[in-house]
């Protein structure tokens, strides 16, 4: 049978992680869950929801080099012939893995996937959902070129063979915004994905996110990325810089508006 493996990193993530836990353990079918949280050192209540799961997931609390670092090491644990990972404050949805677990087995030389991603608010409604719609029409024109002008793959919902890890390297913590778009690029250095157009995960938009944090330093390490894999496409370069100023303007106004609703809705 299939095992599947998912990386959960948290840092006193009390707030979100039993709705995101949840969405994990909720998965069933024909497969095998090896869920791994690796905690930083929490201090609030995270700690005490992971015992409540003991018997369904392992984890592990420590000091730690940050984000990227705690997800090598839960990569290092894992157990499954398929890996991926699901931040502490965004949820998998129904059927996710049963969907992921067909196309690995249906599909010979098949080496990653990932598929459609919702955004979300605090309180887990979807919102923004022009973006989810936008990067699913990316994603159904996949090429190597396309995916070095415009990240449009959505980390939460990307699974791969465990063994590509060895072959293309583990997370770089050096591009700490960034690093799953290096992963992806790897990847497809590779292999190209293939692309599941149905929702499978849902990215929860919230002020303290770690991308909500600092939207200019994402863009900037996603154009640092992108060149050091433009080899044989340095004209690309150019739109790149003008597509991460555009993008890092529509993220600024979209903070600002979302400010602007939630002041309003205040006493």
């Amino acid at each position: 049978m299939l095992r599947i493996s998912v990386v959960t990193p948290c840092l006193n993530s009390g707030r979100f992680i039993r709705q995101t836990i949840d969405s994990v353990l909720a998965q069933c079918g024909p497969f095998e869950i090896d869920y791994v949280v690796v905690d930083g050192g929490s201090r609030d209540d995270t700690l005490a929801i992971l015992k409540g799961y003991r018997d369904r997931l392992r984890y592990f609390s420590g000091p730690d080099r940050g984000h990227v670092d705690a997800l090598n090491r839960g990569m290092g644990m894992c157990s499954g012939d398929i890996v991926g990972w699901l931040n502490s404050d965004d949820v998998l949805l129904p059927g996710a893995f049963e969907m992921i677990a067909s196309a690995f087995e249906g599909q010979t030389g098949l080496d990653w996937v990932h598929g459609r991603c919702l955004l979300i608010d605090q309180t887990g409604n979807e919102i923004q959902s022009w973006i989810s719609w936008y990067k699913h029409q990316r994603c159904l024109r996949h090429s190597f070129r396309r995916l070095l002008l415009e990240n449009y793959i959505s980390q939460m919902t990307v699974y791969w063979r465990r063994e590509l890890l060895a072959e293309v390297g583990m997370l770089d913590g050096s591009m700490p915004l960034a690093f799953d778009y290096d992963l992806w690029l790897r990847l497809a250095l590779r292999n190209a994905p293939g692309y599941l157009p149905v929702p499978l995960a849902a990215f929860r938009r919230h002020p303290a996110s770690l991308s909500a944090r600092n939207y200019p330093e994402m863009f900037r390490q996603e154009l640092q990325v992108a060149e050091r894999y433009s080899v044989g496409f340095p004209h690309l370069l150019p739109a790149k810089r003008l597509r991460m100023r555009l993008f890092g303007l529509v993220y600024n106004s979209l903070d600002l508006g979302q400010d602007r609703r939630t002041s309003v809705k205040e006493p």
